[in-house]
């Protein structure tokens, strides 16, 4: 492998024990992780100091102690290393015959309604196909697909996304969720004016939906002013639950953690939402993601929401 003129010509084998030597206390400690000698430790240690021009080391008794030009240097190199257990990881399933294995991470809102429905449709079809399933925040489950952590994520999302692929599985609506008993339950729809008397339930300001809110709310200058401010549509549907005001939330989690005691409306002004999956850039599919892309859109095209766009009042 060839390398820029000017710069150290590394290899990985050296950046390995270097990454050992930064987890562990001493050089036979790395030594036993890498299952080499602490000869071959130390040796690598003084080949990569003297290639960098740094010394990355210092010894304090018998330990060496990192210095902070190695430690800002892990901090770069530990994305590699995430990949290379990711490509190990997927070599030893492939060597234990597994049939395939599918990493899926998502949002809460689509995590605990629609991904669930694919996921069972996909599995039951697929006796020997494992899948690993997570949920997080929008950002990490971006960055795990970015990264190859991931093989597809799910997500509401509206913004122009530059390092994943990004398809639209589906365009919904933001729902009211008001009391059953309550007057505003036999409207059609609801509007922000509607809601602006009573106590909300309303998403923290930082998140997409959260805006997305507040900016209906300004449109018909109707004053956004939650008692309760929550981070998750789940969240503000429970709390609405308990009679501790009304909330505006996605349709996914309206479906989900709603209670008979809520009643749900389509909102006003519409507040469109975008259910998307993101895959990897440069990556082709795999079989088994076009298995599970197919199972996903079916569980979308099933799913019963208020996906049509609420009549403009």
């Amino acid at each position: 492998m060839t390398t820029e003129p000017g710069l150290p010509d590394v290899s990985l084998r050296l950046l390995e024990i270097f990454a050992a030597m930064m987890r562990c206390a001493t050089t036979v400690e790395a030594a036993e992780q890498l299952r080499i000698s602490q000869p071959a430790v130390s040796a690598g240690l003084r080949q990569l100091e003297t290639q960098l021009g740094l010394t990355l080391f210092e010894r304090t008794g018998r330990r060496l102690q990192p210095t902070a030009e190695a430690k800002a240097l892990y901090e770069e190199i530990r994305p590699v290393f995430a990949l290379m257990r990711g490509f190990s990881q997927r070599a030893r399933d492939m060597k234990l015959g597994m049939a395939g294995r599918l990493k899926v991470i998502a949002t809460p809102p689509l995590g605990y309604s629609v991904a669930p429905v694919a996921l069972r449709r996909f599995l039951e079809a697929r006796p020997d196909v494992s899948v690993a399933f997570d949920v997080r925040r929008l950002e990490q489950v971006k960055d795990a697909v970015q990264s190859g952590q991931a093989d597809i994520g799910l997500a509401i999302d509206h913004d122009r996304q530059t390092t994943v692929n990004v398809d639209v599985l589906q365009r919904a609506h933001m729902v009211a969720l008001v009391p059953k008993g309550s007057p505003l339950a036999a409207k059609p729809h609801l509007t922000a004016l509607d809601l602006q008397a009573e106590p909300l339930v309303g998403l923290e300001m930082g998140s997409n939906l959260g805006q997305l809110v507040r900016k209906a709310y300004e449109q018909v200058g109707a004053t956004y002013a939650p008692r309760i401010e929550v981070r998750y549509c789940a969240t503000a549907t429970a709390l609405a639950a308990q009679h501790l005001g009304v909330t505006v939330v996605d349709p996914y989690s309206a479906t989900t953690h709603a209670t008979e005691a809520l009643v749900c409306k389509p909102f006003l002004p519409a507040c469109e939402v975008k259910a998307v999956m993101y895959t990897r850039r440069g990556v082709p599919y795999s079989g088994l993601l076009h298995s599970f892309m197919s199972d996903l859109r079916a569980a979308f095209a099933d799913s019963d929401l208020l996906i049509a766009e609420p009549p403009r009042g």
